[in-house]
């Protein structure tokens, strides 16, 4: 096997790996908390679906591009490619959507209470899951033209303006529908990475404010909570905005290009599921609520090895 192939699929199977067993393991100490606790907490509703949201996109795009790397061929048809290509589009969104929810709601949060703000903050709780909703209707439009233009992969020529994903090729048919699927992409990703970096300097500046004004205040009333949800949350936003630019820059210059090279493609599949692999670790070394029961569950299971040693014994 060439050595490039090798790295490539290496690379991939680590870093699918690791981001599912990452997002699986959130998932499933929220699954744990919901069944301990009448209801999860406005913050704690947000990171389960950006898990989700990640664990799917790392489904449909790094396990399907791992196993067309190490050689598997026809892994998909027209309507699997239809579907894979469909799901992907839409997680990939509300990736970035959900991080930017997840800013905003912290700037909300923390931002000193005023005539609006003072109606807005009780009624944040009960907004969480009509915007879900509205985000997954928004990605849903936006992303309908994918599964048209998804094909499995045929032999002979690729035609020009086709992303080929190995797995699957997205076909494009001429310049004029690539260049308008990726400028609908880019500028709705571009929209809500605005948003996000609004948001999280905003966070900065209050943090900054708090910390020279009001620190004796802020430890009496429990601010500490506060200043560590808001740094993971800035955490998110800064670590998503470094691949999200990488990532971009290679689509753009996709966008320049009327046939674009399998390792070029590779390449941004790879920065751009970075953030899903990587960001589940920062929640569990962040969140108090999913570290105490991924540790509760590592002692629980501890004793009973234990057991099981002595027995054999």
């Amino acid at each position: 096997m060439d050595l490039c192939v090798t790295i490539k699929g290496v690379s991939l199977i680590l870093q699918a790996g690791i981001g599912i067993l990452g997002n699986a393991v959130v998932l499933l100490a929220y699954a744990s908390i919901i069944c301990t606790e009448p209801k999860l907490l406005p913050v704690d509703m947000i990171l389960c679906h950006l898990a989700f949201a990640n664990l799917m996109l790392l489904l449909t795009r790094c396990v399907p591009q791992t196993m067309t790397a190490f050689g598997l061929r026809d892994l998909l048809n027209d309507p699997g490619c239809k579907v894979v290509i469909y799901v992907y589009r839409i997680t990939r969104a509300l990736s970035v959507c959900i991080t930017c929810m997840l800013s905003v709601f912290q700037a909300v949060t923390i931002a000193p209470a005023g005539p609006r703000l003072s109606r807005l903050k009780p009624a944040l709780p009960s907004l969480v899951l009509p915007t879900f909703a509205g985000l997954w209707f928004l990605n849903m439009a936006i992303c309908i033209a994918a599964p048209f233009f998804s094909t499995a992969p045929r032999n002979g020529t690729i035609p020009a303006f086709t992303l080929n994903l190995g797995f699957c090729h997205v076909d494009f048919r001429d310049n004029l529908s690539y260049v308008i699927n990726g400028v609908a992409v880019s500028g709705r990703d571009f929209a809500f990475v605005a948003l996000m970096v609004g948001s999280s300097s905003y966070v900065l500046l209050l943090l900054h404010r708090h910390s020279q004004q009001v620190k004796g205040i802020r430890r009496s009333q429990g601010g500490g909570a506060e200043t560590r949800a808001a740094k993971t949350v800035l955490t998110l936003v800064v670590l998503y905005t470094i691949f999200f630019g990488i990532d971009n820059v290679i689509w753009i210059y996709m966008l320049t290009v009327s046939k674009v090279s399998p390792l070029v493609a590779d390449m941004r599949v790879f920065f751009s599921s970075c953030y899903a692999a990587l960001s589940p670790y920062f929640i569990i070394s962040s969140n108090k609520k999913v570290k105490r029961k991924i540790v509760c569950a590592a002692e629980h299971s501890q004793p009973l090895t234990d057991t099981q040693e002595s027995t054999d014994k």
